[in-house]
Formats: C-alpha cells, sequence, structure tokens
C-alpha cells in the first residue's frame, strides 16, 4: 500500500500536519481555500430559478 504524498508539495506527510507535510504546506492551502483559488461547485436549484424569473 502505497502513501499518498502532500497534496501541495508531494512530500510524505507528517502524521501531526496531515495530509500535509508541513505546517507551511497546510497554510498554503488554507490560503488558497480563503483567497477563493478554490470552490466547491453547486448547481441552482430549478425552483430558485423560477421564483427569480417569476419575481422580474
Amino acid at each position: 500500500m502505497s502513501k499518498a504524498g502532500c497534496p501541495i508539495c508531494g512530500k510524505p506527510t507528517d502524521p501531526a500536519y496531515r495530509p500535509f507535510c508541513s505546517r507551511r504546506c497546510a497554510d498554503v492551502d488554507l490560503q488558497r481555500w480563503l483567497a477563493g483559488v478554490y470552490a466547491v461547485p453547486a448547481e441552482e436549484d430549478e425552483s430558485a430559478r423560477d421564483k427569480d424569473r417569476a419575481d422580474d
């Protein structure tokens, strides 16, 4: 079974910072989330879209 590396730099992970290898890589990942680099895709609900059209 192979271990996955750090998602930021690819080095082996450190249990203290899992899934990262260091505090630095964990902070880089956090900054990317806060800056909006990462986004969770979402689909607009059909009923909400229909309601918005009715309000116009």
